[in-house]
């Protein structure tokens, strides 16, 4: 493919060599999988394949490099191409694991029986390669499930593999199904995860989660996730959950959020997995949660895969600090999530005057109502106050903190690159995708044949904070019947915005109010929104944007 090249697998590395267009034109190998190559080389090879699903030469998108002809993509045969390219991104870190655990293991464990402990048990399987230095597989031949009364802990740091053939993990109790314990990489195919369900704001949960892998303060290079054919539901909190962050659940959200963690990188690949039902008995419990901090980046790709009614948001990529977000979901479905905050119920506890705005001197912090206090779970009220610098209060307002379908927050020195195809994003109670980037970095992001309907707050929300450009396509998408705006794109700060709509559809938005596309430009960069072929039925909203159709 030209602008491509050929990819590889390098099976004596275990490293995938992925031939890309360097910035000189000259054909070098950009190492991808273990992402141990240049951070700047890696990113310009995810760029030349998740941007290249245009005619990008012929459009006002220009990311500092000249395609010729022969590289303009037109068609879905040649972005289903590119997209086989960019998942072998994603592959080889888990090909690695798999080449590493034949290569450097005796042979693999057998769990013959379901019982929770003893000979032939999964616990007992994992106890035993927690003790060894090479890496361990596992193999479940029972023709039962697994019931479990405490966790599952794999202690050691060498590469696990588990195979089922479709078993379940199932406990009843509230505690973590798995965990990895000293930031471990992980492969599980064809294994369930169960918890014991029945949660919500009315019958809380405490901190059970399906997957966890908390990592080492002193990583280094990747840590990788690889799931294929699993399902987990039925657990309070998070359904899978990466931490590199050395405050643990207290890390709080990209976007501002606290602690330190290791310089590794962070690699998912989720196939045909399912997450549902989890994060129903906790307040901001996701369910794909990942937490990275001080340097290395989140890469993670999705195919297949449904993330549905789970309590927050159904994905949800937190990165602080150094390092960025590269993120691709292909057929995979973001539907019916962040509904634990559920407004039906916390609707009676809201003030009687949930906002207002006052003159500078007139109102006091102390005669506006104050925060709410004997609701099911008060975190789910958010209260925010401005005040003059006189101290009196300019504004407030109170909200339900309902979740997102797919939430990316990038903070600190770093990129966030998505692309979205073939996908849905419906029936959310807050936004459908919500990517943010603030601090320096910019985003590029690409929504390709999806839909985004029913979502309470906008479809698709796109915001750079600071100093950053934005690039944004959105190709074949529809994005109908949300409370909020079809889609948004802000660039607050200095940088550009610059967003294509291609054969896009939006009507029935922000409550049949006109606005099917808000794009603004707060910054002093220019801004450019490029139309084509596109029925923007309930409106634009446009600010400091030069509006061109084609």
């Amino acid at each position: 493919m030209a602008g491509l090249g050929r990819a590889l697998a390098d099976l004596g590395q275990t490293t995938l060599i992925l031939w890309c267009r360097p910035e000189d034109s000259k054909p070098q190998p950009a190492r991808a999988g273990i992402m141990t190559h240049g951070v700047a080389q890696r990113n310009h090879c995810y760029e030349t394949i998740a941007l290249a699903v245009y005619q990008l030469t012929s459009v006002a998108i220009d990311l500092g490099r000249n395609w010729p002809r022969s590289d303009v993509i037109s068609g879905d045969t040649h972005v289903n191409k590119k997209l086989h390219c960019l998942s072998m991104l994603a592959l080889a870190a888990a090909a690695a694991i798999s080449l590493a655990s034949a290569a450097g293991a005796d042979g693999p464990l057998l769990v013959t029986t379901g019982s929770d402990g003893g000979e032939g048990s999964l616990r007992a399987a994992l106890e035993a390669l927690s003790k060894q230095d090479a890496p361990g597989q596992i193999l479940i031949v029972t023709d039962g499930d697994i019931e479990i009364s405490s966790t599952l802990t794999y202690a050691g740091t060498a590469p696990l593999s588990i195979y089922g053939k479709g078993q379940t993990v199932k406990t009843k109790t509230d505690t973590t199904l798995l965990t990895l314990s000293e930031g471990a990489d992980l492969t599980v195919n064809s294994l369930n995860f169960k918890g014991p369900g029945d949660f919500s704001i009315k019958n809380r949960g405490k901190a059970g989660k399906g997957i966890f892998i908390d990592m080492r303060p002193d990583q280094t290079g990747v840590v990788t996730l690889a799931l294929e054919d699993v399902t987990v539901s039925g657990v309070a909190y998070h359904g899978v959950h990466i931490s590199d962050c050395d405050l643990a659940d207290d890390c709080g959200a990209g976007r501002g959020g606290k602690g330190g963690g290791s310089p590794a990188s962070i690699v998912v690949r989720l196939t045909d997995v399912e997450i549902s039902d989890v994060g129903n008995g906790r307040f901001d419990a996701d369910g794909m949660r990942v937490d990275e901090r001080s340097a290395g980046d989140i890469f993670f790709y999705a195919q297949g895969s449904t993330f549905t009614k789970v309590g927050a948001d159904g994905v949800e990529l937190d990165e602080g600090q150094e390092g960025g977000v590269f993120a691709t979901a292909v057929d995979s479905k973001f539907d019916d999530n962040g509904a634990y905050c559920d407004p039906k119920i916390l609707k009676a506890f809201m003030p009687e005057k949930d906002e207002g705005k006052f003159e500078d001197g007139k109102t006091a912090e102390a005669d506006i109502p104050g925060a709410v206090k004997g609701s099911p779970d008060d975190a789910c009220i958010e209260r925010e106050v401005e005040l003059y610098d006189s101290g009196s209060v300019k504004e407030y307002e109170f909200g339900i903190d309902t979740d997102d379908g797919f939430d990316i927050d990038e903070a600190g020195p770093g990129d966030l690159w998505a692309l979205i195809v073939g996908s849905s994003v419906h029936g959310n109670l807050d936004e459908g995708l919500d990517f943010g980037e603030e601090d320096e970095g910019g985003i590029k992001v690409a929504v390709w044949r999806t839909t985004a309907k029913d979502n309470s707050d906008d479809g698709i929300k796109i915001v750079e904070s600071e100093a950053g450009s934005v690039e944004a396509l959105l190709h074949g998408v529809a994005s109908t019947d949300n409370g909020g705006k079809g889609a948004v794109f802000e660039q607050r700060d200095a940088g550009d915005l610059t967003v294509v709509v291609d054969h896009t559809k939006t009507e029935n938005n922000d409550d049949s109010d006109k606005t099917g596309l808000e794009v603004v430009q707060d910054g002093d960069g220019e801004g450019t929104l490029t139309l084509r072929a596109s029925e923007i039925a309930d409106g634009i909203d446009a600010e400091n944007v030069n509006i061109i159709e084609e």
